[in-house]
This record gives structure tokens, C-alpha cells and sequence, in this order.
């Protein structure tokens, strides 16, 4: 759980980043959360787009994805979601 402060952070970091998983007419199939998954690892925040086409509104597939993913919700404007969760295992560089 991230805390309102970490969020707002949050949310200022993701205006510059583009979208970079789209889910579509066949909705959050194992493929999505995987990727989701895999984006999630490498870049802890990532913006996803809901199209129009896509049979789920863009909050259900926020709850969804988060759920999946173990991820928190950072914001949902339109069809825009974005996801975030730590990386353990890659921050420890900046200590030594």
C-alpha cells in the first residue's frame, strides 16, 4: 500500500510516460498479466491504455490488473491506467 504523498509523487512521474501495454476486444486474458507482470518488474511504474474496444470499463481492468499483479493503483483518468509496484530486488545500487 502506498501512501497518498507516494502517490502524488507517483502520479507527477507518469504524466511523462507514454502508454506501453494496450488491452483490447479479447479484455485481460493471461498474456496482459503476464506482460503486466514482466513491465511491472523491469519499470515499477507503467501506464496502460483501455480501448474502446475493450468489452470491461477501465476501472474493472485497474482492479483486475492490480489484483493480478499484486500492484497498486495509482490513478485511472479515462481510458488511462496506471500501476505500480517496488522492485525489491533492483534498488540497492544507489547504497553502496
Amino acid at each position: 500500500m502506498i501512501t497518498p504523498k507516494e502517490r502524488a509523487g507517483l502520479r507527477m512521474e507518469a504524466q511523462k510516460l507514454e502508454p506501453i501495454i494496450q488491452v483490447g476486444k479479447d479484455g485481460i486474458t493471461n498474456a496482459v498479466v503476464n506482460t503486466v507482470d514482466q513491465a511491472l518488474f523491469a519499470r515499477e511504474l507503467i501506464k496502460i491504455t483501455v480501448l474502446e474496444s475493450c468489452p470491461e470499463r477501465a476501472k474493472e481492468v485497474a482492479n483486475i490488473l492490480s489484483e493480478r499483479s499484486k500492484a497498486d493503483i495509482v490513478q485511472v483518468i479515462g481510458r488511462k491506467i496506471v500501476l505500480y509496484k517496488k522492485n525489491t530486488t533492483k534498488k540497492q545500487k544507489s547504497a553502496k
